[in-house]
């Protein structure tokens, strides 16, 4: 079988050709079509659709210094929280004609920086990141370069950067007190890594609530996993099975949704009353914890929210020389459902 040959992309200069027209006129026609008369713009025009010319807008970036596209550097492409807050980042960006190009990290480091690296040879207007570690070297890099950036959904230890994040340790506060008022005095905090500061944080929250209430500490079980995702949900839910029935939390507080639903998944498959016998809150409010067979109850974050305004802040900075960083905090609220209300 013969290979088949693409077809060459016609070039600035074939249009020329074709149309009867200096290069100037068509490169006039594509960036400043007002200094060409009606007729010889229409007859440009033509030419391009005749054969089938695409703009080359990378070149024509390149040359400019830059881009009309800002990034988006997220943990884990596949936990809905991200894409929803890329959603809110995408509507901000599309206001103005840009768009946004989405990566994972897959929480690696070395991922995060090959990203970061190959988006400012891109030249993107700026880059969002939800940092593995939010005082990473390779983002102080990045800053020094003069690429405009943005930390969303976590903090750092100085002001170098914006910031746009959602208060966890309040929410880790809220979904342990609401267990406890339910009348739980053994619950298990299911997450991890705990290297990740959001669920350092949510841990925190879990903690200082457990403490205020006067209960023992080592009544509240730290079950720490390696990813946020469903299937470590389903491996906690049989490590909780496997705990000797006496000392066997009766609720479990989960450091996000995906958790949360595997553990959902492992007690209806092991025959467990939810909440009868464990009662489960999630974390993130993302559209699945609603839709669950057993609703979830779940610490709501405003994840477009987030995006929006953390996208907000990233054009500022790519526009403004006298800008200022600014530090967003959101306020999370307890969406309380069937899986704790029992």
């Amino acid at each position: 079988m013969g290979i088949t040959r693409a077809e060459p992309i016609a070039s600035v200069k074939d249009v020329a050709a074709t149309a009867g027209v200096s290069v100037g006129t068509v490169s006039n026609v594509l960036n400043r079509p007002d200094r060409v008369s009606a007729a010889t713009r229409a007859r440009v025009q033509e030419a391009m659709a005749d054969l089938g010319f695409v703009r080359n807008e990378s070149a024509r970036q390149l040359r400019a210094g830059t881009s009309r596209t800002l990034a988006y550097v997220m943990l884990d492409i596949g936990n809905p929280f991200f894409t929803d807050v890329a959603r809110g980042a995408e509507s901000a960006a599309e206001s103005l004609g840009l768009s946004l190009v989405l990566c994972s990290s897959a929480s690696t480091a070395a991922r995060e920086a090959a990203h970061i690296a190959l988006l400012q040879q891109q030249r993107v207007q700026g880059i969002l990141v939800t940092p593995v570690d939010p005082d990473a070297a390779v983002l102080r890099d990045l800053r020094g370069n003069g690429t405009p950036v943005v930390i969303v959904d976590r903090t750092r230890s100085d002001s170098a950067f914006c910031t746009v994040a959602v208060d966890d340790v309040l929410g880790g506060r809220l979904a342990v007190e609401h267990l406890v008022d339910r009348g739980h005095t053994r619950v298990a905090f299911v997450g991890g890594p705990l290297g990740l500061g959001q669920v350092a944080d949510r841990l925190r929250g879990a903690r200082d609530a457990w403490a205020a209430a006067g209960l023992p500490r080592e009544a509240l079980v730290v079950l720490e996993t390696t990813a946020l995702d469903v299937t470590e949900g389903r491996y906690a839910g049989q490590r909780l099975a496997d705990l000797p029935s006496r000392s066997r939390p009766t609720a479990a507080f989960c450091a996000n949704d995906l958790l949360a639903l595997g553990l959902l998944q492992h007690a209806v498959g092991a025959g467990t009353p939810v909440p009868g016998r464990l009662a489960i809150v999630g974390y993130d409010d993302i559209g699945f914890a609603g839709a669950a067979a057993v609703p979830i109850s779940s610490v709501r974050r405003p994840r477009e929210e987030l995006g929006r305004a953390a996208a907000e802040l990233l054009l500022d900075e790519a526009a403004d020389p006298g800008h200022r960083h600014r530090h967003v905090l959101f306020t999370p609220e307890l969406v309380a459902r069937t899986s704790s209300l029992g």
